[in-house]
């Protein structure tokens, strides 16, 4: 007998600036809902993680980047990195100017960017784990 699990699969982008500061979105539903999170979503049907990624990040910042310009971060899938089932989520880095200002939009009820070294307490899902590979390794 064959046991068959729905995966589902997300896109996340961590955003840095040259003043080590990391762009995040105020989560405005549930799960971590009011919780501050990588921009990110579902990959739409017919799109790469990477168009997802860049797509995700002008709906919820208003931040444009070109899919060619994200650096691939790393695959994340531990099966109980989501609380409403099993999500697979590709990451991507960009670097962008100090000077880009973000503005919440979409699914987001808040956008900015927060120093490196002071990063809200818990992050959504997880998020602390992803900025750690994509920054550091």
């Amino acid at each position: 007998m064959e046991n068959h699990e729905v995966i589902r699969y997300t896109a996340d982008i961590v955003v840095i600036n040259p003043d080590h500061n990391i762009l995040l979105i105020k989560r405005g539903w549930a799960p971590f809902e009011g919780h501050w999170a990588l921009p990110g979503g579902h990959v739409d049907a017919g799109e790469t993680s990477l168009q997802a990624a860049a797509r995700e990040l002008a709906e919820e910042t208003g931040v444009r980047v070109r899919p060619l310009d994200l650096e691939f971060s790393g695959l994340f899938d531990t099966p109980d990195r989501d609380p409403r089932g099993r999500y697979v989520s590709a990451a991507y880095t960009v670097t962008i100017g100090s000077d880009v200002i973000p503005t919440a939009g979409d699914d987001a009820t808040e956008a900015r960017w927060f120093p490196l070294d002071a990063l809200p307490e818990q992050l959504a899902f997880d998020h602390a784990g992803i900025v750690q590979t994509a920054v550091y390794g």
